[in-house]
């Protein structure tokens, strides 16, 4: 993939990105060994066995992210990313030849080397800056909607019991109680505390205290615009594995730079994709190349403060949805950010440059240098504080799921735009995407258990559920 394999002629016409991806492999970057160049690729086989880039900020981990997503695009790998700065929506637009890209282009041997744009959707949980993302409260569950409102267990089971009701009233024929949105659940919480006395034989007990400290965090929630998320059309999620006309990859960046404002609505949001996909696509064992590869920048979020409960279950997702054909990638700035269960997992590795300035930071490192298959030539924990932006340590899993041995590796420059999108460029890509416009650019608002519950408490619709029990009475008896 060096030399006369690289594409392009350096800093000048159109790539073809799929000249990055060769024998099943995607061309990472370069390591030199004396005045012998390297490639450094990861194997398509083995993607969906995840991976972790780390590295302090500035020290090019967002770039990185770039690479990796456009190789998997050229692959024919669909890819959703998470884009905390704005800087990875560039990679819809074809990128310049700047003088920095074209030295490290000479540098690691690629002779030639051009530019040229990937397919990108833009998604947006507030719908601003990208298609709407939506998912129903009945959707969302009561684990994660405890752990976005941070509730006690005692608090949790209350959630449960609203979710258990409502459920229960569709059972007994009333199709429209459905939990769509906050409202819907504030309706269900609400009801439910007015009919404690005659629910707790079935359910259990109901605090009013309880309803009350729920009621509050949900109305916390809206004021964190977690309103526009919660409802209809809901996001199918095999929107996400899409290719383009070319057999390109669809990538799928997540505007989430608002987001970071509310982390816990966040890391929720990402977890109930993880599970959505991991509940939805069918065990398909190692192919040839991951149906979807899930790359999350701040992966931290996911696991700061997280319930042990959530921990499991991320855990649990992250270990078994590689037999699903998906592959994870977290993004954060140190090794120790993410708990051991879940790094157990990551095979793919890729290390920039960490910083020690304290006992602690020193530990870290020496932490960081640990998870990599040794190198005799490398002192790996004097070079992670050694590398240059835009050089890493990488280790990759081969032949079987093998790691290989760390090797000190310049990261291959980007084919498209490094650094963010204007607002009017990505509002034209957005536009211009009818499919998705048509099928999530205006929201629904069904009757469902608000509404519902809103009849109910009239005088008619209290006559009319009169006549139905009397008539289900009836029924039982003949």
């Amino acid at each position: 993939m060096t030399g006369k394999h690289g594409p392009g002629e350096t800093g000048e016409g159109v790539a073809d990105p799929r000249d990055y991806v060769q024998d099943g492999l995607i061309l990472i970057g370069v390591s030199k060994s004396g005045q012998d160049l390297s490639p450094e690729c990861i194997e398509l086989g083995l993607a969906n066995r995840h991976g972790l880039v780390t590295g302090a900020t500035g020290t090019g981990k967002t770039v990185t992210l770039q690479v990796l997503a456009e190789g998997f695009s050229a692959a024919g790998v669909p890819v959703f990313a998470a884009d905390i700065k704005g800087d990875l929506s560039g990679i819809a637009a074809k990128g310049a030849p700047s003088p920095k890209l074209v030295e490290r282009a000479e540098e690691i041997g690629l002779t030639r080397y051009g530019n040229t744009a990937f397919p990108t959707v833009f998604w947006d949980i507030f719908g601003v800056d990208g298609h709407p993302v939506r998912a129903t409260v009945q959707e969302m569950g009561a684990l994660l909607l405890s752990r976005l409102m941070e509730l006690t267990e005692p608090q949790e089971g209350v959630l449960n019991i609203a979710f258990r009701w409502a459920e229960d009233e569709r059972q007994a024929g009333d199709s429209k109680m459905t939990i769509l949105d906050l409202q819907d659940l504030r309706s269900v919480i609400d009801e439910m505390g007015k009919k404690a006395s005659t629910l707790r034989s079935k359910y259990g007990h109901i605090a009013p205290a309880t309803v009350g400290v729920i009621q509050r965090r949900l109305l916390v929630l809206e004021e964190q615009g977690a309103a526009k998320f919660f409802g209809e059309p809901a996001l199918d999620i095999l929107d996400f594995l899409k290719v383009d006309k070319d057999g390109r990859g669809v990538v799928n960046v997540l505007a989430a730079e608002k987001l970071m404002n509310t982390p816990r609505l966040y890391s929720t949001f990402l977890l109930w994709l993880l599970t959505e996909l991991f509940d939805k696509l069918p065990e398909v064992g190692d192919l040839d190349k991951p149906k979807l590869v899930f790359l999350f920048d701040e992966a931290h979020l996911l696991f700061n403060e997280a319930p042990k409960a959530v921990l499991e279950q991320v855990e649990r997702v992250t270990r078994l949805i590689r037999s699903k054909g998906v592959g994870v990638y977290y993004v954060t700035q140190s090794p120790s950010d993410v708990p051991d269960r879940v790094s157990a997992q990551l095979g793919n590795r890729i290390q920039h440059a960490l910083r020690a300035f304290t006992p602690r930071e020193q530990k870290a490192i020496r932490a960081a240098a640990q998870t990599f298959r040794p190198n005799p030539d490398i002192d790996t924990e004097r070079t992670i504080q050694e590398l240059r932006v835009g050089e890493a340590l990488v280790s990759l899993l081969h032949n079987k799921g093998e790691p290989s041995m760390v090797q000190r590796t310049l990261i291959r420059p980007p084919m498209s735009r490094v650094g963010p999108l204007k607002a009017d460029e990505r509002k034209a890509i957005v536009a211009a995407d009818a499919t998705n416009q048509k099928k999530y650019g205006s929201s629904l608002d069904r009757e469902s258990a608000h509404e519902r519950l809103q009849s109910r408490n009239t005088m008619v619709g209290q006559l009319k559920q009169r006549l139905s029990s009397f008539s289900n009475i009836l029924r039982g008896k003949s």
